[in-house]
């Protein structure tokens, strides 16, 4: 059961699903049993409730005839289902060659043996090695693209977080 009710206070319009005992604005905070809550339509389809509330909140802003133009919300996410287009076609009708954009897309700026962000790479050495030191991390993480003073920078916050400890120059995750 969805209900489109509308708030006494503030004049918010929303839907409930269901039937609680007391009901809160989601725009002001006022607080009503379900009972003495304004009910404009109370039915068993979302789709009906939210054209319905988006009907009256059209009406509000004076564009009435304009939302009656318009289909259901049903058949408007019908529409995008099936009206979506695919990444080739939207390249294509943008004027850029499908081919070129592949193979840029296979060539990584950050180098061939880079996988994941500096600090997943950064936490992957510290899984990978046993209790490095940071110049060990710092080795490991450049040969994967990540500068040294962004492993100082990523252990220091790590450190912080307490997702890593430190002990006598060695590292490792808890």
């Amino acid at each position: 059961m969805y209900a489109v009710v509308g708030c006494g206070e503030c004049s918010n319009l929303w839907i409930i699903e269901g039937r609680s005992e007391t009901t809160q604005c989601p725009r002001c905070g006022s607080r009503r049993p379900y009972e003495k809550r304004k009910k404009f339509v109370e039915t068993d389809d979302a789709a009906h409730a939210r054209d319905v509330r988006a009907s009256m909140l059209a009406n509000r802003q004076g564009e009435g005839e304009a939302f009656a133009r318009l289909d259901s919300f049903a058949a408007l996410e019908d529409d995008v289902a099936d009206g979506v287009v695919d990444e080739a076609e939207y390249l294509e009708e943008s004027g850029l060659d499908v081919d070129e954009v592949e193979a840029a897309g296979d060539r990584d700026p950050r180098g061939p043996a880079r996988s994941g962000s500096k600090k997943e790479i950064v936490k992957g050495s510290l899984e990978a090695l046993d209790r490095p030191t940071e110049d060990e991390i710092v080795a490991y993480a450049g040969e994967r693209g990540v500068s040294p003073e962004y492993v100082e920078t990523a252990l220091e916050k790590l450190m912080r977080r307490g997702v890593v400890s430190e002990s006598r120059g060695r590292y490792r995750l808890l």
